[in-house]
């Protein structure tokens, strides 16, 4: 059975909703590929060469998947994340939004275990 590989989109800052999700597809069964780094997130500014080079290797993470989410916390797209839903749409991926799927539901996807 082959697996579906999905790359993680959107804008480094919201860390938190990318390690969520990456969770809730790794549940699903699924391969998510997220960013390595979350630069805003983290305040990590990049030189303009490793900048291009990550940028580089996000794309190549968007042509071996499957498709692409979009973190995308109140519907929230920047001019990069735009880039990628073109380039992932122009490409035939699929594309699935934080904003439509997670962000307004009230249960966790991930029942924390009680200790006591």
């Amino acid at each position: 059975m082959k697996r579906e590989i999905i790359t993680l989109c959107g804008s480094t800052r919201f860390k938190d909703q990318f390690i969520e999700v990456e969770r809730k597809l790794t549940i699903e069964g699924k391969i998510p590929l997220p960013p390595a780094f979350y630069g805003k997130a983290e305040g990590i500014e990049y030189s303009s060469e490793i900048e291009k080079h990550l940028w580089e290797l996000h794309i190549d993470k968007i042509d071996i998947s499957d498709g692409i989410y979009v973190i995308d916390p109140g519907g929230y797209v920047g001019g990069s994340t735009q880039k990628e839903i073109n380039y992932a749409k122009n490409n035939g991926k699929t594309i699935r939004f934080y904003s439509k799927e997670i962000e307004n539901i009230d249960v966790p996807l991930v029942a924390k275990k009680n200790d006591s």
